[in-house]
């Protein structure tokens, strides 16, 4: 392998040898235009014209103007190399207020069977969506006081990125079903990992998002999977406002109404109950 990347950088010349082989010992494999300026010394201009010569040669993948990926020297002529779709998320969004959520944070939880081809990224700031090589990153928006219940989690040796842990991650998938696959793909996930959630902790979060649709849902899961105790269950009814809300808003209006959480179920019992049973 070592002969096969080596043979690579003596077709790049001496700067270009530089800057990958510097950029591969920072474990650095996503650069911007001003790294390579950096790096080689280069000005702006012969900068963009080098990059543009790597890309032509699939040593790199051009992510979004002024940000690229380094591909393997092992891929060899393969253009069609994004990398990891969490880290490239993270670049592309370059901010610390961010996290990977939803139906992504899911998959990173082990919380889902089902394959996902979008990159859910939620951040404090309206993003428009990009498609790369096939793989749709999707921006969402959130308040910058509702952001909370997040960890470092590795993607791989080198590289980390900030996703809502398990009990946001649930809660998020409450209040935006529709990113996560409805409702009942949220039940079956919390079902998932129930062991490792920390119920008083979810109900906190739950009370200090406020939001009532997300309130009604979980009390409701919550109580009919028997998960936590009544007296922590009971602290999500005393915030219950009169206003009804239907249990998953991607399906059509139906079911009956229950008083109790004040939602409409429109999602089958039996539905939910499958999910203990797979």
């Amino acid at each position: 392998m070592q002969m096969n990347h080596n043979k690579h950088l003596k077709t790049l010349g001496p700067q270009g040898a530089r800057l990958v082989t510097t950029l591969y010992e920072n474990g650095q494999t996503i650069f911007s235009l001003n790294d390579v300026e950096r790096i080689t010394g280069f000005k702006p201009a012969h900068a963009r014209s080098f990059i543009h010569k790597l890309v032509t040669r699939a040593l790199a993948t051009r992510l979004r103007p002024g940000l690229f990926i380094l591909v393997p020297f092992e891929l060899g002529h393969d253009r069609q190399y994004l990398g990891n779709p969490y880290v490239v998320g993270r670049e592309l969004v370059g901010a610390k207020d961010y996290y990977v959520s939803h139906a992504s944070a899911m998959d990173i939880h082990g919380m889902t069977t089902q394959p996902h081809f979008v990159v859910y990224i939620t951040r404090p700031k309206v993003m428009r969506s990009r498609t790369i090589l096939g793989t749709e990153f999707r921006f969402l928006y959130c308040r910058r006081p509702r952001i909370f219940g997040t960890v470092e989690h590795w993607v791989d040796k080198q590289e980390k990125v900030m996703v809502s842990d398990l009990e946001r991650t649930i809660l998020d998938g409450l209040r935006q079903p529709r990113y996560c696959g409805g409702v009942t793909e949220v039940a079956k996930g919390l079902w998932m990992r129930r062991a490792d959630m920390d119920v008083h902790e979810l109900i906190d979060y739950a009370l200090r998002l406020n939001i009532g649709a997300v309130t009604r849902r979980l009390g409701y899961l919550l109580e009919t999977y028997g998960i936590g105790t009544s007296s922590e269950v009971q602290r999500l009814r005393g915030a219950l406002t009169l206003a009804y809300a239907s249990l998953d808003p991607l399906l059509p209006p139906g079911g009956k109404f229950l008083a109790r959480w004040r939602l409409r179920l429109n999602v089958p019992l039996d539905e939910l109950q499958t999910v203990v049973r797979t």
